[in-house]
């Protein structure tokens, strides 16, 4: 392709992205804007104008999904030879590779989970652990290894980190030790060992390093605001001391620190490469204007230099919605019959996605779609080529395709193997059946867009085959049910955001500013999946006819009321309990309006002056401390040190001066209500 056709139709900031071909390159891109299209075009400028040869291109992403579409846009750019892989992929490759000469034997096996090697040191430490709480210390695990922390040096860093294990810091230790025994012990890699041993060969072995930096000159990195420390060394071991690297992301989307990602490499960038080109990334060419006034506005008080305020690129759309409910089925029912209008609007079901901040949150919608007739899918639970019926369909696909004669069209021919497994003209009802029958209906229509191509069987399995490499699932027609996090990197026209209420978005335990603004991205992260259609909503209470406590996230305040009314709610919608916006929460001493949930907590602007009982706010951490311990929970679990110091200025005497405390519900009244009125009125603490 020529150079004058690689650059045509890029915006001005992504030609310079294209244009800058030799690096240090720092791309800072914000959501929606071209930023695959910037780093693709600018391989293939480089690989045209000689710059560089494709095969010495090492472009590192996150997700195998991204690295295939990183490869089939360079394909279409007739860039072939680019090696585009995961941190992890490439590692191992390398790895696996070297292993037999400079280590011998064969080399390691790799684990997907640690929780069996969990469960069974805990086992041999003759302790107890039920899944959830393995999978906890699994998290602390990854995070200790991608910080490069030994397991003896645990218990210090995660106290200064305020990492909040889920069992005794010195127990995390214990664990991690003993699983990394087994792990060694039977020749076993995950993850972080991958990485950390492919940057230990190179490090050790000159002949090793020499030969992989003498296959890899060009380097492009995206998502680089989620590279943790573990990948870092190993890029820095991989460049070995070169600068030919193009850096691409968005610290706005920082989202995975709780795992050791930091966006200190992507923000520190000009820094570390004084001779860096900087190029910012704003267009938005994914939202409506609508939909990125409100991403802009989630971010107006967030605490960081580097905010990006995008400029929309599309006409208008919709307004964003928002929709106050009376609880959580209430909610839930709201979403699936606007999810199901959208539909009959002409939007398809699989380009409408609800999000929500923790996966527990998915049970309430699975129940309402089913109720309302909506077909759905969950996002991050099977893997669509490893579902049984597909894998037993590529099975009898691929042996057709060894055996076929070229006669009978593709579509046909695939229909008629597909319906021997279940595949019916219309769909079942729901459960287990639909799902596999949309599975099913997936491969056949993805055989259709393969025939008016002009493929064959033979072409159709080969294009199934290097979809299941790059975990490239074709679409299957649902509305996608999936958490924030799971829906990084993906785009719908339609996005429904629900749970947003304190306590859930941001989540309880998100207690430092950091982790506060960490909160804010991921509803960021959340609004800016919408292309068109955006929908906001939160219950006042969890279950039908329970106390209506709760308030909207806290990201959301001066973003409902200035952001254009919603519809008024029909009839029905107002039985099923949706309700207005509540009203805003003032300071008790100078009327200010409160905007911060610790605000909103005490009752008064954090520089309003209060006094309180300096003794009775000890009494009550130390009671807190001893009820946390028993429990073998955080103390914040139970109250949190702005919620003391709220009881400590206003002495509450009654459970309902307590209810009067933003943040504390009937829940907790019920379990520590007692304890606390008895300590506010004088007694001592048991």
């Amino acid at each position: 392709m020529e150079r004058e056709d690689v650059l045509a139709g890029l915006d001005p900031e992504q030609r310079q992205v294209a244009e800058a071909v030799r690096g240090p390159v720092c791309v800072l891109a914000g959501a929606g804007t071209g930023k695959t299209r910037a780093i693709t075009h600018r391989v293939a400028h480089a690989v045209a104008t000689g710059v560089v040869d494709a095969r010495s291109v090492l472009a590192v992403t996150f997700t195998t999904r991204a690295a295939g579409e990183l490869k089939q846009r360079l394909r279409s750019l007739g860039v072939h030879g680019v090696q585009a892989r995961t941190f992890h992929a490439a590692a191992l490759r390398q790895l696996t590779y070297f292993w037999p000469r400079v280590i011998g034997g064969d080399p390691p096996r790799v684990i997907e989970s640690k929780l069996p090697l969990l469960a069974e040191a805990a086992r041999e430490l003759r302790r107890g652990s039920d899944r959830g709480e393995l999978r906890d210390i699994a998290a602390e695990v990854e995070w200790a290894k991608v910080t490069q922390i030994a397991p003896e040096d645990y218990p210090v860093f995660a106290a200064k980190a305020g990492r909040t294990p889920p069992v005794p810091p010195d127990e995390v230790a214990r664990l991690y030790e003993a699983y990394e025994s087994l792990r060694r012990a039977r020749h076993l890699v995950d993850f972080e060992t991958i990485l950390e041993l492919t940057a230990a060969v190179m490090t050790e072995h000159a002949e090793v390093a020499n030969q992989i930096r003498a296959q890899y000159r060009y380097f492009v990195v995206d998502e680089y605001q989620d590279v943790n420390p573990l990948q870092k060394l190993l890029l820095d071991t991989w460049l070995g001391g070169r600068d030919d690297v193009c850096v691409v992301g968005d610290p706005n989307q920082t989202i995975y620190s709780f795992s050791g990602a930091t966006a200190r490499y992507l923000t520190n960038f000009p820094v570390e490469h004084p001779s860096a080109a900087v190029i910012r990334l704003v267009r938005d060419y994914r939202s409506t204007p609508q939909v990125v006034g409100l991403a802009n506005g989630v971010l107006a008080k967030a605490r960081t230099p580097h905010r990006m305020e995008l400029v929309a690129q599309r006409p208008d759309g919709p307004k964003p919605v928002f929709a106050e409910c009376d609880d959580e089925q209430a909610e839930a029912a709201l979403v699936a019959r606007r999810a199901r209008d959208l539909i009959a609007q002409g939007v398809p079901a699989r380009e409408i996605a609800v999000l929500f901040r923790i996966n527990a949150q998915s049970e309430a919608y699975e129940r309402a779609f089913a109720d309302a007739g909506v077909p759905y899918l969950l996002r991050g639970a099977e893997r669509f080529f490893e579902r049984p019926e597909v894998r037993q369909a590529v099975v009898l696909l691929r042996g057709a395709a060894r055996s076929a004669g070229g006669d009978e069209p593709l579509a046909r021919a695939v229909h008629d193997i597909l319906s021997g497994l279940g595949l019916t003209p219309e769909p079942p009802g729901g459960g287990t059946a639909r799902e596999k029958w949309e599975s099913l209906k997936a491969l056949a229509d993805l055989a259709e867009d393969v025939a008016a191509e002009g493929g064959d069987l033979r072409r159709f399995v080969d294009e199934l085959e290097r979809r299941a490499t790059e975990q490239h699932a074709p679409p299957v027609e649902g509305v996608t049910l999936a958490s924030l996090h799971a829906a990084k990197g993906l785009e719908w026209d339609a996005v429904f955001l629900a749970g947003l209420v304190d306590g859930t978005l941001p989540i309880v335990y998100a207690e430092t500013p950091e982790q506060l603004e960490e909160e804010r991205r991921l509803l960021y992260v959340g609004v800016t999946r919408a292309r068109v259609h955006l929908h906001l909503s939160w219950a006042l209470a969890r279950s039908p006819g329970g106390r209506k406590g709760r308030k909207p996230s806290r990201f959301l305040d001066g973003l409902t009321g200035t952001a254009p009314a919603r519809p008024a709610a029909s009839p029905r919608e107002r039985r099923a309990g949706v309700a207005r916006i509540p009203a805003p929460m003032h300071c008790r001493v100078c009327a200010k309006t409160l905007t911060s949930a610790t605000e909103q907590k005490l009752g008064r602007c954090a520089s309003c002056p209060a006094e309180y009982d300096q003794e009775l706010l000890e009494r009550l951490k130390a009671w807190r401390s001893a009820v946390a311990k028993a429990a073998k929970m955080p103390s914040y679990v139970v109250f949190t040190d702005v919620t003391l110091q709220a009881m400590a200025e206003r002495v509450p005497t009654t459970e309902e001066d307590l209810l009067a405390i933003a943040g504390i519900g009937r829940v907790k009244v019920e379990r520590y209500g007692e304890a606390v009125l008895d300590i506010c009125r004088g007694g001592e603490v048991t």
